[in-house]
């Protein structure tokens, strides 16, 4: 392998640069992007027997934002209701929108790099194989032949183009695998955020309609909040 390293001349080292990256960023994002990191199922199952009446303990909280990416969002908006129970349908849902676009981008991360070695691995190896060429022109002067030089210059164009396609083959292919897998976890993101936020609005406008029974009812009996006073 050295061998042929070397006898693809340097053209070939930026290539095996990529090519290091690429393999270890497939590695990180075919270990990332698991459902159970991403979307547990027992998590979903847990998120339908979700009783909006009675909020978890903060302890509760903090496991379920450490247990998957789903659980971090859900946990946010969980901590949002706890702290402001009457928290209005809106800054409900762009909280949960906000913290979707956070669980999207750490979904989404090294993605564009894999698909840019994809992209340019075949134009560095298309670069090693126009310098190839090159050395190939410059060593047949006139009237002379220089066999050993052809040569090089030969193996230099073709491992270069070889090693190019090597390379940006298997990143194109998982770059689009793991941007189809991206997408459905998407989805599923949404859609159990979309079902959990319904759940906590249940409690939110349970507890604005409680506040205005009281309010109302202090309004109705001024005596009671003269007398709470005068206490």
């Amino acid at each position: 392998m050295l061998a042929i390293l070397q006898a693809a001349g340097w053209p070939i080292w930026p290539l095996v640069a990529c090519s290091f990256v690429a393999v270890a960023l497939i590695f990180e994002r075919f270990y990332s992007l698991r459902a159970s990191r991403i979307v547990p199922s027992g998590l979903l199952a847990d998120l339908r027997q979700f009783d909006p009446q009675h909020m978890p303990s903060a302890d509760v909280v903090g496991k379920l934002a450490g247990s998957s990416l789903l659980g971090q969002v859900l946990a946010s908006g969980l901590r949002a209701v706890i702290d402001e129970p009457r928290i209005s349908d809106q800054h409900l849902r762009e909280l949960f929108e906000r913290e979707g676009r956070n669980a999207v981008r750490q979904l989404e991360r090294y993605l564009t790099t894999l698909g840019s070695i994809a992209t340019a691995a075949p134009l560095l190896g298309l670069l090693g194989t126009v310098i190839g060429m090159i050395e190939i022109f410059a060593s047949q002067a006139p009237g002379t032949g220089n066999p050993a030089q052809l040569a090089h210059g030969i193996s230099i164009a073709l491992y270069n183009t070889a090693f190019g396609l090597i390379v940006a083959i298997p990143a194109l292919l998982c770059h689009r695998h793991f941007r189809a897998k991206v997408e459905d976890f998407e989805l599923e993101l949404e859609n159990a955020s979309e079902r959990f936020y319904h759940q906590l609005t249940r409690h939110t406008h349970a507890a604005i309609r409680a506040a205005r029974q009281q309010h109302g009812s202090a309004a109705e009996h001024p005596e009671f909040k003269n007398t709470e006073v005068a206490a």
